[in-house]
């Protein structure tokens, strides 16, 4: 044998993953959390956490590239977790850990920055998008020049639990074009900025999942102290609940949720006779359209597939109709008669309007029917209207009495199918419906098992699902932190994005309108120590719920880090609302951060004052020393104020560092 194929087969043996060491007789075999897997980054100049299981009593020894090494012993019920020192940032490293039977074998690891990022849709948003609607400015040139062995990401893969969990599923991927698009887009310029600024490993480990609110992701000891939410956690948190779940959905074919458009366009759902003019749909309940569809059927708060059907009566056949049913959440497919008129499949388009063309020969005098798939992928499902069909002569409204169907549910991430058959939702025991917005459910599986991996701090982008509930959340948002801190036992950095200006109210009523609320409740939540708020009030789309600026969302973040973290001289943020002074008729405003100074881009609008009646008017605004004051005629003693008090604000408020402020209330 020649040395260099000794050599080869020596560093092939040496290097073989984890399972070539395993006994495959035994059933207690040395595991580590899919967490410790190749290409990680671990926290620099830190006593890192590592754990995992194997036989009681067996000895586990981690050893290091860097030349450090713990022990520890197993404990009786399978478990360990031990210790080991971090050097300063650098890389790649390799890392042994054994017992006495097994070893595995972790290589490419890196020594930096590591951050927990986590939220909703606006943090899961990939680098990629969600095309045609959803997407990241200059995503094409972004994804390209992408390429960095040191920075790195762990996503998360989506589970819901009861309980806590131990672990996750999901890997460590090195950016570059062919991973870099399923990265997180917030969490990727973030992390671009730090290592930009450091020149050092970061890593990011992403458990994000759109459409969730704030007490999804907060433990149940937390959760029990509000009262709102007892009776939920004492519910799915008995013995029978996920076995009678388990139960009901086992009786039915379970796919797996489509990842890409093309998947979403070729899912087969057991129900083409649907579509047809003949399709018997006497037996199928009523539902009022348009509007929440979501919480009409089936209990309420499912996420799936529905069918909706309408006969209508058509006497004119002189020219083709337009059938209009608005924006569909998430997506749908369109058949009149039979024939498929139109459709928006896939992520992105659940804020586009529905407006199909009907050629006059698939019509017919008398009853025709109209048939729409709608799929609710997560969040809220609903069509928005209004519903019309229309031709060159007359408009009919569809808005009403529809007949619906429900053919598939989506359950702890998979597809399961009820196709045509007739199910007896009757004999379903009545539970709480575990989905991702049910409180807990994804403390327990996708933060839980996180804990104790050591972090330099987290960043957070959610608040959208929680607009309406604003003086809960104000209570609910800080204690999630708290929690969080309590669970890895340090108080880490927490920063966060503040929700960014977008029409929430469906009404389109500015009296409706309930978003400037949260984003206050998000401003009051600066008060809970060492945390930090990205405002996006200059950078969001009043039509999209998803900023396609991620870029300087996390710049934004970064700064925040890099100021109060990284001893980065840089402004950390825009300027902050911190109290009032009245002096006369007039109003003296304060801030933090004021950078620089204080500027205005164009007009200083959006300020508004008040007296003791709290009957607002908007006010004269302008700068000075830092401070801006407030005046208006109509008002003779002011006592309080607000700015851009509304869902779709518009800033002129900034520092010179063009960072916008915060909109603000106050009424102490």
């Amino acid at each position: 044998m020649s040395k260099n194929l000794l050599f080869s087969l020596i560093h092939f043996l040496f290097f073989l993953p984890s399972f070539a060491f395993q006994d495959k007789n035994d059933t207690i075999s040395l595991q580590l959390t899919s967490l410790f897997s190749d290409h990680m980054v671990l926290q620099q100049k830190s006593n890192v956490k590592f754990w995992g299981t194997d036989k009681p009593n067996n000895e586990i020894t981690i050893s290091t590239s860097w030349e450090n090494e713990s022990k520890t012993i197993v404990d009786i019920n399978g478990h360990w977790n031990v210790s080991i020192g971090t050097p300063s940032a650098g890389g790649p490293f390799k890392i042994e850990i054994k017992s006495n039977q097994h070893k595995i074998v972790l290589n490419d690891i890196m020594i930096g920055e590591v951050w927990l990022a986590s939220g909703q849709s606006n943090m899961e948003m990939t680098l990629m998008g969600w095309p045609p609607n959803d997407i990241i400015n200059n995503a094409d040139e972004e994804i390209a020049k992408s390429s960095n062995s040191k920075i790195r990401m762990f996503n998360v893969e989506k589970q819901i639990s009861i309980n806590p969990l131990d672990d996750v599923k999901g890997s460590w991927k090195v950016s570059s074009p062919e991973e870099t698009k399923n990265f997180s887009a917030s969490a990727y310029f973030f992390a671009k900025e730090l290592f930009k600024k450091l020149q050092v490993p970061i890593g990011i480990i992403n458990s994000s999942w759109g459409g969730t609110p704030a007490e999804s992701w907060t433990s149940k000891k937390t959760i029990d102290t509000f009262n709102e939410f007892k009776s939920v956690t004492q519910s799915i948190n008995t013995s029978d609940l996920f076995k009678n779940e388990l139960k009901w959905f086992s009786q039915f074919k379970a796919i797996g949720i489509p990842t890409t458009d093309e998947q979403w366009i070729n899912l087969n759902l057991l129900d083409n006779l649907i579509v047809e003019k003949s399709y018997n749909d006497s037996d199928w309940e009523e539902i009022q359209l348009p509007g929440r569809y979501d919480n009409q059927i089936n209990g309420g708060e499912f996420n799936g597939a529905v069918w909706f059907r309408k006969n209508i009566v058509i006497d004119n056949l002189d020219s083709d109709y337009i059938l209009t049913i608005g924006a569909v959440d998430d997506m749908d497919e369109t058949y009149v008669n039979g024939h498929k008129i139109g459709g928006l499949i896939g992520m992105g388009f659940w804020n586009k309007k529905r407006e199909f063309k009907i050629p006059k020969s698939i019509l017919k005098k008398g009853n025709n029917t109209i048939a729409v798939r709608a799929i609710d992928a997560e969040g809220v499902g609903e069509i928005i209207g209004p519903m019309t069909l229309s031709n060159n002569n007359i408009k009919v409204s569809l808005n009403g009495n529809w007949k619906y169907k429900l053919i598939a549910e989506i359950y702890n991430n998979k597809f399961y199918l009820y196709g045509i058959n007739n199910i007896d939702f009757n004999s379903r025991i009545k539970t709480i419906k575990l989905n991702s917005g049910v409180p807990t459910v994804l403390y327990n599986g996708m933060i839980n098992p996180l804990v104790p991996y050591t972090i330099k701090g987290v960043i957070w982008y959610q608040g959208e699902s929680n607009v309406g509930r604003a003086d809960q959340y104000e209570n609910l948002f800080p204690a999630m932190i708290r929690d969080w801190r309590e669970k890895w036992n340090y108080d880490f950095p927490f920063y966060y994005v503040q929700i960014a200006p977008y029409q929430y109210n469906i009404n389109k009523d500015s009296l409706l309108d309930q978003s400037q609320e949260l984003r206050e409740a998000q401003r009051n939540s600066l008060k809970t120590k060492n945390t930090g708020m990205v405002v996006t009030m200059d950078i969001g789309n009043f039509n999209n719920i998803h900023p396609s600026n991620k870029q300087d969302i996390g710049s934004r973040l970064a700064r925040l880090a890099l100021s109060n973290n990284y001893s980065i001289n840089i402004v950390p943020s825009g300027p902050i609302f911190n109290g009032l002074k009245v002096i006369g008729s007039k109003l003296i405003l304060e801030f933090e951060n004021p950078g620089s100074r204080l500027i205005s881009k164009g007009d200083l609008l959006g300020f508004e004052i008040a007296g003791a009646d709290k009957k607002y008017v908007f006010a004269n605004a302008k700068i000075i020393n830092n401070q801006v004051e407030l005046y208006s005629d109509k008002i003779k003693n002011p006592l309080y104020a607000r700015y851009a008090w509304k869902d779709k604000a518009v800033p002129s408020l900034f520092n010179l560092e063009g960072l916008p402020a915060s909109s603000f209330k106050y009424e102490e």
